[in-house]
Parts: C-alpha cells; structure tokens; sequence
C-alpha cells in the first residue's frame, strides 16, 4: 500500500535526487578553494565582508548560489533529505496573505494539480526549470558577471539563462522561450532585469502555479554584501493574475565547490515506477 503521505515524500526526493546521486562526483571538487574568498581568522567565510566589485564600479554577482534556507522551506523535503530548499518551491505565494491571486480559471487548475502531488510537473518530465522557480529549488546556480552580460548556468540539465546588461531593448515580438528573453540597467547598485517572452503554462512552483505568455516580470537583484543576493521580483501577468505580486527571493554564496552534472533523461519513467502517478494500489 503506497498512501498518498508516502507518494509526496517520494516527490520530494525525488526533486532532490539529482543531487543526492550526483554527490560522489561531487567529491573531486569538494576543498578546491574559492579565489577572493574574504575569510576570517578560522578560516570560515566572512559572509557580511563588502560585495566585490566589477571593473566599472558596479557590484559583481559571480559566484555560485543556492536558495538560502528556511526552516519553512526546509520542511518541505524534509522527510526525504536535507538538502537547501526555499520557503517559496512549493507555494511561490507563502508569504502573501491569501495566497497568490490567481484569476479564476486557474484556481481549479492548481487545485488539481496540489491534489494530484504535482504527477505533471515539468521538473520532474526533464524540462527547464524558469529561473522564478530555479530560485528556490535545491540545485546550485552560477553566475557569470560582465559589464554587459549577466550569465546564470543552473546545473540541473545544463540550463542557462542571459540576462543583458549592454543597453539592448526588449524584443518586440520574442518568440516564447524557457527562460523568456531578459534585458538589465543599473539603478544605483541595483540591477533592474526585466522579462518577457514567457511560455504559456510556464510552472514557478510544486503547487503548479504558472506565468503565461503574458508576463512581465522585474527583477531587482542586490548584494548587499559577500555571501548574499537579494532578488525581488514583481509580476505583472493580466492572463494568470488578478494584479501584479511580488516576492523576494533571497541566495546565499557557496564556496570551494563546483557545479555537477545533473542530467534528467529524457523520458525518464522513475514517476511510473516509483507509482508516483498514481499506479501503484493505494
């Protein structure tokens, strides 16, 4: 008898695995230190030293992050593993009295899926995670910071994402992508990333909330200091969403590491066989 208790940690791990299978590998980068890593006295980081800079004076946001944990978001898997996850992987809506507003065709929608554990997620069908909900997954970012680019390598499935910062408008037109099409300005020491060109039915969470080709969404990202990144983001989706929310999502640094394939194959049957479908006898 597989209950639906069981079912939902399995969901959990099985989000999580990547990195649980991949964590032998992992091993020969484990210790190779982090260039300009500030430290202290006993040799930890020193998380609050000032953010580095690029060459023009603006703050660099290199380095490799995951989503700062918190005890909500930690129960979230916990039952599985205990690898970071965000308070905002199941619910991107948490913090928000009543939740996130949804229009009304898409209450029943996420209600359904809630129900069903999310058997249709497209994390766990090998697709590409959208950077909304790449934020709070439990899989490690990096970042590639130039003057005029701004590069997030996700080591689930080799994904990428550019943001560009050389004063280039938004397509008119774009044609839909994973991660949309994303153009930046500096406003002070923040970056102003906005964001269009969203696929329809694009998921930002388990619960299977979604942006549509619709969205406009802003990113103001911070580093307010060295092991810490701010993203606040507003979205502004008329098809999805009564009026326009936003949500902070914040990213500690990780240091003396690497990213480490995680590779989903295509096709991959572990949701039939782990009768996270519903197959299997309840």
């Amino acid at each position: 008898m597989l209950g639906s208790l069981l079912r939902r940690t399995l969901i959990a791990f099985a989000a999580a695995w990547p990195v649980v299978a991949a964590a032998p590998a992992a091993a020969q980068w484990v210790g190779y230190p982090t260039a300009g890593v500030p430290r202290k006295a006993d040799g930890t980081v020193d998380m609050t030293a000032p953010a580095p800079r690029l060459a023009n004076g603006k703050p660099d946001f290199s380095g490799i992050w995951i989503s700062d944990r918190t005890e909500e978001g930690q129960e979230t898997i916990s039952d599985a593993s205990t690898l970071p996850s965000g308070r905002h992987m199941q619910n991107m809506g948490v913090d928000m009295p009543g939740g996130l507003p949804y229009q009304p065709w898409l209450v029943p929608i996420v209600k359904e899926r809630t129900e069903n554990l999310a058997i249709d997620d497209p994390h766990i069908r090998c697709l590409p995670d959208f950077f909304l909900r790449a934020y709070g997954l439990p899989h490690m970012l990096k970042f590639v910071h130039t003057p005029d680019l701004l590069v997030m390598l996700n080591e689930m499935n080799a994904g990428y994402r550019q943001v560009f910062t050389d004063g280039r408008p938004l397509p008119e037109d774009p044609t839909p992508g994973w991660q949309g099409y994303s153009s930046a300005k500096w406003d002070g020491d923040t970056l102003v990333v906005d964001t269009i060109g969203v696929r329809d039915d694009t998921w930002i969470d388990w619960n299977g909330s979604v942006v549509t080709e619709a969205a406009k969404i802003r990113e103001e990202i911070r580093r307010p200091d060295f092991g810490h990144l701010e993203i606040t983001a507003t979205v502004d989706d008329p098809k999805a969403y009564t009026r326009p929310w936003t949500v902070t999502l914040e990213q500690r640094i990780v240091v003396d590491a690497e990213l480490i394939d995680e590779i989903c194959l295509e096709n991959e049957q572990f949701v039939r066989r782990m009768g996270l479908d519903g197959s299997a006898e309840e």
